[in-house]
């Protein structure tokens, strides 16, 4: 047994952090929201924005540079949809309508 760890990080991991960034972001970008959310609500989505993209950063060895970019484009995207008004700061989304 050796006493480094393995480096080896699984596929399934890399691509499914590289499909919930680029899915959550087309999801955020094309779909209106409808109701606002709470405060803690708000923070959580942040928060796992953040950590998604961290972890991205932490596996970029085992993702194609492409992904990897498009990718990390995506997630700082979600944290930038935030930024376009209130309320967008309170959906994550960047349209919103009421039905």
């Amino acid at each position: 047994m050796s006493d480094q760890p393995s480096k080896a990080t699984s596929p399934i991991v890399c691509y499914g952090l590289t499909v919930y960034l680029i899915g959550s972001f087309l999801w955020r970008v094309l779909i209106p929201a409808h109701e606002y959310a709470g405060t803690s609500t708000v923070y959580l989505g942040i928060a796992v924005d953040v950590l998604a993209i961290v972890g991205l950063i932490a596996i970029r060895a085992g993702i194609p540079k492409a992904l990897f970019w498009i990718a990390l484009v995506a997630g700082i995207g979600l944290l930038a949809i935030r930024l376009n008004g209130d309320a967008s700061w309170w959906t994550g989304h960047l349209m919103y309508s009421v039905r």
